[in-house]
């Protein structure tokens, strides 16, 4: 359905162009969920406003090829681009307060992606939107079409954005954290909402989170990105059960009762660098596991495939272990001795 490939997003910043998505490619196909997952800061929503075409031309310069159904978006004028974006390719944006117009009613919001890609009535725009008000489980469907975003609650406008994403029947979703500012009982909600739609419409999905718990819950595949690029992909329960990139096992342990394990978690030590100060050779999350040798690194690391659809980025996997570990296996060897 998606295929990307070698895809550069750069922002002008102090008229020099810095890469915030550095050589991604990944495809995506009709009735799966992939995953991007990483902290804040690695290119996750960048690549997906590349996706739609959606940065500041003036301010951004976009490389390589994101093929939709046959088709390079990155060929298409603005206007070829509007009969896709809404229609066949839609979003869930991240912050459903800000997504929303404060002046206009939900009813009418949820209707205008009808007016540019449907050819109905002002009655039956009324009434489809209504249905999915219904669908995204809104049962005081009247009622809501009437209001305004201030009067929702957070769960509540996060299912409005998912009806407006709806309203053409896309082929393609993409959901940008789509459950960060809510609650976990509602998160839960959200989350069966959008596996029952897809059950549904058999459309596919690019889920864009950092929350693990979300991905173990959605997702076929993931792909973990860390610094502009992608360090492992795989099946979700591959992931899960055998991480093998040194920053996939990292977030995995710094999580509560991550693989079971007691004691205090694991931290990440650094932060993802700005883009401008990243440097480009050499493996980018060396600097935050000191505790490998430079030797142990590529000079310039690509994936390689070390299983069956199982992707990794750098030989130095091969080498790393956790501190904690490293201090348990003495642990253990001192008692043995003993």
């Amino acid at each position: 359905m998606l295929t990307i490939h070698n895809l550069r997003t750069s922002f002008r910043i102090h008229d020099e162009f810095h890469p915030a998505v550095d050589g991604i490619s990944l495809t995506i196909h009709k009735n799966e969920v992939l995953a991007i997952v990483g902290e804040s800061g690695c290119g996750k929503s960048a690549l997906a406003l590349s996706i739609l075409g959606l940065h500041p031309p003036e301010r951004t310069k976009i490389e390589g090829t994101i093929e939709f159904q046959g088709q390079n978006l990155l060929q298409l004028s603005t206007a070829e681009l509007n009969q896709i974006r809404g229609k066949r390719l839609a979003m869930i944006f991240q912050d459903p307060m800000t997504a929303l117009h404060p002046l206009m009613i939900i009813g009418r919001q949820i209707e205008e992606p009808m007016k540019y890609h449907l050819t109905l009535s002002t009655k039956e725009k009324k009434q489809r939107a209504l249905q999915l008000l219904e669908r995204v489980g809104i049962h005081n469907n009247e009622q809501v079409y009437q209001q305004y975003p201030h009067e929702l609650s957070g769960g509540m406008r996060q299912r409005v954005l998912i009806a407006m994403a709806l309203a053409c029947d896309p082929e393609l979703l993409i959901a940008d954290e789509p459950t960060t500012a809510l609650d976990v009982t509602i998160q839960a909600q959200i989350m069966e909402l959008m596996k029952e739609l897809q059950r549904q419409s058999q459309a596919g999905i690019l889920l864009i989170t950092h929350d693990l718990g979300v991905v173990a819950e959605m997702a076929d595949r993931v792909a973990v990105m860390y610094a502009g690029e992608i360090v492992e992909l795989a099946p979700i329960h591959t992931l899960f059960h055998n991480p093998l990139h040194p920053y996939t096992r990292s977030l995995l342990h710094s999580l509560p009762s991550s693989f079971g394990q007691k004691g205090r978690l694991h931290v990440i030590e650094g932060m993802v660098p700005a883009i401008e100060h990243l440097k480009r050779s050499g493996c980018r999350f060396a600097p935050r596991i000191p505790w490998i040798s430079n030797e142990l690194h590529e000079v310039n690391p690509v994936l390689h495939e070390i299983a069956p659809q199982h992707f990794v980025r750098c030989v130095c996997h091969q080498h790393f272990y956790l501190p904690t570990e490293r201090i348990g296996d003495e642990i253990n060897a001192s008692i043995t001795a003993t």
